[in-house]
């Protein structure tokens, strides 16, 4: 994508430079000089993370024409109008997600995701199996009709749902009472500012972002001001909604990781 069509991507959408600027990472007077036609031959790298924001925009007019395609009605929305009922009608090796009408491309995580998720549920279900409990874990893929209305799909990372009721064969029905989701480039703005939001409007009482290239840990506990609390891959982090009952101690996980980014 050129710069041009990004200027055109810009205007299209009305993002200011200071949001550009916050969801790329590229310093605002970069930013400034970009779009102002100041410079005009930025360097690749800089380029490239301009181009995440804008490329999501494309994506909207492929979902369009895929919908229009799997739907009976054959009726193409913008983003804002897609439903649950336009979200089940996708292929089903489209991975994506919906919220407040919007789909969202869901790209297929990496091994170090992977391995993180799966490392922190299973220490989750040791717990409650030691102690009986009544909470049950649950690990993505797993959509999560997270405000029991027909806007909203999510798929966390990793989840813990305590009352069952809320449990359906093929989804959660209403908020889960924690949720963990592991940053990514392709995920990390959704996650730490469209779907924080989200988790705190919908009754989610915890929430974890792993940051794995940052090696840190931010958690939200939504009834309590001072949030997030911060914590290093070399800290125990305890789990609010059990009374810190449970920890989860991230030198272990960076352990079962560490051969991967060291590598």
């Amino acid at each position: 994508m050129n710069i041009q069509e990004m200027k055109e991507k810009k205007k299209e959408k009305g993002y200011t430079n200071e949001q550009i600027a916050e969801f790329s990472g590229v310093p605002l007077g970069t930013v400034q000089k970009i779009f102002g036609g100041t410079t005009t031959s930025p360097r690749y790298d800089t380029l490239k993370a301009l181009e995440k924001i804008f490329l999501p925009m494309e994506r909207e007019r492929y979902y369009a024409s895929v919908v229009k395609d799997a739907s009976a009605a054959y009726t193409v929305k913008r983003q804002g109008e897609y439903t649950v009922e336009d979200y089940y009608a996708l292929p089903d090796e489209q991975r994506a997600e919906l919220i407040d009408g919007v789909l969202y491309d869901m790209a297929s995580p990496e091994t170090l995701h992977q391995m993180v998720g799966g490392y922190i549920y299973a220490r989750f279900l040791e717990f409650i199996s030691k102690n009986k409990g009544n909470c049950i874990p649950l690990i993505a893929p797993l959509d999560v009709q997270l405000d029991c209305d027909n806007k909203t799909i999510v798929e966390p990372d990793v989840m813990i749902v305590c009352d069952r009721d809320k449990l359906y064969k093929n989804r959660i029905y209403g908020a889960p009472d924690f949720i963990l989701e592991v940053l990514s480039k392709s995920t990390r703005r959704r996650d730490m500012v469209i779907k924080l939001q989200k988790y705190a409007n919908a009754g989610v009482k915890e929430y974890w972002m792993v940051d794995i290239e940052g090696r840190r840990v931010f958690v939200y506990i939504f009834d309590e001001e001072n949030y997030p609390v911060i914590y290093g891959f070399d800290s125990k982090v305890p789990v609010y909604i059990w009374g810190g009952q449970c920890e989860i101690d991230f030198s272990e996980v960076y352990n079962y990781i560490g051969f991967l980014i060291e590598s």
